[in-house]
């Protein structure tokens, strides 16, 4: 559970949002991830520091550079959370229009 947790805080920032969607176009370097914020390059890295916690990212050096990319791992947690409650709420709100018709059709006899 606390891996989804951080996944969970990794995602609540805008900015961490932003790199993420940035990221999913393709990897980048730190240098250009930091390009359309107004803060400082160890803000930017504090977040990627983050986004990697949380599996959500990896970096990894290419000569002078840190290249990232998206790392699934820690959305495929999120996404199996997050299904599990989807169908368990769709399956009580089936169960409660069967409910709601049965008392319906009661009514009507």
């Amino acid at each position: 559970m606390i891996e989804l947790d951080a996944t969970f805080a990794a995602l609540a920032d805008p900015v961490r949002r932003a790199i993420l969607a940035r990221l999913a176009r393709g990897e980048a370097t730190v240098g250009e991830l930091a390009e359309p914020f107004a803060i400082s390059q160890p803000a930017i890295s504090r977040h990627l520091r983050v986004l990697e916690a949380a599996s959500l990212i990896r970096r990894e050096r290419q000569g002078q550079h840190r290249r990232c990319r998206l790392d699934a791992r820690g959305l495929a947690r999120a996404t199996e959370w997050l299904e599990f409650y989807r169908r368990f709420w769709s399956d009580s709100f089936d169960r409660l229009d069967r409910h709601l018709k049965r008392k319906k059709g009661a009514s009507h006899a």
